[in-house]
């Protein structure tokens, strides 16, 4: 099972250096895991840099892997992350709903590295 952060599904779609590091796990819907919060931040930046009809198309794509909403247990779980590991809100909620589902989280995002379970790659400039 796989997690995609944010940051990864942005690369995905922009065709940016580091697109391929996430195209296996991201064309893998039948063992892709999609935090809801994934799709605020996607669609909220797709949104703003390419409108309307480009942050729906990323949805779309999104969706066609399993959807897990945030609840009680992968919220508690987030807010233990988040403070042993001194994370950032999304971050944490992505880092549980992975470890919850046995999923390895795929991510550019410098504050998940040396995470167990999570799989990074730096940032290309």
């Amino acid at each position: 099972m796989n997690v995609v952060d944010s940051s990864g599904w942005l690369e995905f779609f922009a065709d940016g250096a580091n697109a391929g590091f996430f195209a296996r796990s991201i064309t893998d819907t039948a063992n892709l895991v999609v935090p809801t919060i994934s799709l605020l931040e996607v669609f909220k930046r797709v949104l703003q840099q390419r409108g309307e009809n480009a942050a729906l198309q990323a949805v779309a794509h999104m969706r066609q892997g399993s959807v897990v909403d945030l609840d009680t247990d992968i919220a508690l779980a987030a807010a233990r992350l988040g403070l042993s590991h001194r994370l950032p809100l999304a971050d944490p909620v992505m880092l549980a709903t992975a470890r919850r589902h046995g999923a390895v989280l795929w991510t550019q995002d410098a504050d998940f590295g040396g995470i167990d379970g999570v799989r990074y790659v730096r940032k290309s400039a």
